[in-house]
């Protein structure tokens, strides 16, 4: 599922008036311009990764919920070809794939492919909650707090919420891997 810039500014703008925030008191809170969030918010603006973090953050909202519909389905099976999918530009190239069907229950599944020579993150991320992840094929550098882990293919790994990490390629190959968070915080 592609989103454009108009329904991820849209969809931003619906969770900054949700907390009864105006874009300047965003803008405080995320230390991104009111001028970069607006033009963002109008889809003229194509946000970093970081930049949405901070931005989800500042709203205490997942990352992928500016992804996801927030339409109130029963159905509890997602298909493999209507999954929600994130595809970030360069340098990152990451693709994230949505497993649970949404973001509304206790945990999220996500589906990571990094591609050669790029990472998860600039900067190593926090998380609030739990993370578990299982790499299902290839090779990744895992900082982990101060340590730096390599993990192969079937390789597993928990995340304590408030631990520092980041994921690395750096082989020739990508990189995918399985995850889930709980509370849901993408």
């Amino acid at each position: 599922m592609a989103v454009d810039n108009l329904e991820l500014g849209k969809a931003i703008a619906k969770y900054r008036i949700k907390k009864n925030f105006n874009i300047k008191q965003l803008a405080e809170k995320t230390n991104v311009s009111s001028s970069m969030l607006s033009q963002i918010e109008r889809g003229h603006s194509n946000p970093s990764l970081n930049t949405l973090r901070l931005i989800a953050d500042a709203l205490e909202v997942p990352l992928l919920s500016f992804f996801t519909q927030s339409g109130n389905s029963k159905d509890l099976i997602t298909r493999a070809n209507s999954r929600k999918k994130i595809v970030f530009p360069p340098p990152q190239n990451m693709e994230y794939m949505l497993l649970s069907p949404d973001l509304s229950g206790a945990i999220e599944m996500v589906l990571m492919k990094i591609p050669p020579h790029s990472n998860s993150a600039e900067n190593p991320i926090v998380h609030i909650g739990e993370e578990v992840a299982y790499v299902l094929e290839g090779s990744i550098l895992l900082q982990i707090g101060d340590d730096l882990e390599t993990l192969h293919t079937g390789d597993s790994v928990k995340i304590p919420p408030g631990v520092q990490h980041k994921w690395e390629n750096t082989t020739d190959k990508e990189v995918t891997i399985i995850f889930a968070v709980t509370p849901p915080t993408f």
